[in-house]
């Protein structure tokens, strides 16, 4: 058999290229920094070539060391596995996901039987209270969340993009005043997400009508009780295409008939280091295949 570098030495190499710094690493594995350095140096002298670019404050893969992790990377997760598999008896993977209601409900929700069907040992605990990234590391191991964009240092997935639609009760088109033009929208009140509050400005630059002010805004932290909001006219709604399309909701349409690319998306969001967690790594794969990705 060909003689292999130390088990230690990989797995220092693939933590840091993983985390992107030795010192993240070193916390990880519960080493020093220094310790930590050594073993990627012996990693590097065992193969006979440089595996990172060391600069001022960071360490970079460079190309060989982008090489070697996409052999090493996935054999060391199969190894993890084996031996969590051996130790952990039956086998129970629990992740624990932040997600916006109306994501999960219209999105997410239709598919997760497939997902059961494929992976009967990974089961979910889900949490609608908002504010995903915050809590990463804290209460969840992932979320899916709606942003303009997502802190680099985070893993993140796009999911999808958008077009910001104007929602409203149908009666606004219907009786002797019907709401057909932009400026009408200065007698509305206008129903916006604590996650999308730059939507309405976005909105009004692309349909030229800056100057219009709404009558009111109310905030919402909740897509469905918007929905339902403005079904009852109780506001005109500034919400994604996807949302109205899904709701297929009788009581509501889209006003105008003005789509406006939306600054914002959802986005499936970790910290670098969960993606080495199995439920992590499974769900985020099996999201990405089933909802697909924009990047």
């Amino acid at each position: 058999m060909r003689r292999l570098p130390p088990l230690g030495a990989i797995e220092a190499f693939v933590q840091v290229a993983r985390l992107g710094s030795v010192k993240a690493a070193a916390e990880e594995l519960s080493l020093s920094a220094p310790a930590l350095s050594r073993r990627v140096q012996a990693l590097e002298r065992f193969v006979g070539k440089e595996l990172f670019e060391r600069r001022h404050q960071a360490i970079v893969l460079n190309a060989e060391g982008e090489r070697l992790l996409g052999h090493l990377a996935p054999a060391l997760d199969q190894l993890s596995d084996a031996v969590e598999a051996m130790t952990s008896g039956a086998e129970l993977l629990r992740l624990r996901l932040g997600v916006l209601p109306l994501y999960a409900s219209q999105r997410l929700f239709p598919h997760l039987g497939a997902l059961r069907r494929d992976h009967p040992e990974l089961h979910l605990d889900i949490d609608t209270a908002g504010h995903g990234v915050s809590r990463l590391g804290e209460g969840l191991d992932a979320a899916i969340v709606l942003a303009r964009e997502v802190d680099p240092q985070l893993h993140a997935d796009r999911l999808d993009r958008n077009a910001v639609y104007v929602i409203g009760a149908k009666s606004l088109v219907e009786g002797p005043d019907p709401l057909v033009r932009p400026e009408q929208l200065a007698g509305q009140t206008a129903l916006l997400h604590r996650e999308m509050t730059e939507a309405l400005d976005a909105w009004r630059q692309s349909a030229g009508v800056t100057a219009v002010e709404p009558l009111a805004i109310d905030y919402f932290d909740s897509g469905p009780l918007m929905l339902e909001a403005a079904a009852q006219g109780l506001g005109v709604a500034f919400m994604h295409e996807s949302h109205f399309v899904d709701a297929a909701d009788p009581r509501l349409v889209r006003l105008f008939g003005i789509a406006v690319e939306s600054p914002y998306s959802y986005w499936f969001v970790c910290r670098p280091r969960a993606l080495q967690s199995k439920p992590v790594r499974i769900f985020r794969d099996w999201l990405i295949w089933t909802l697909g990705s924009e990047d």
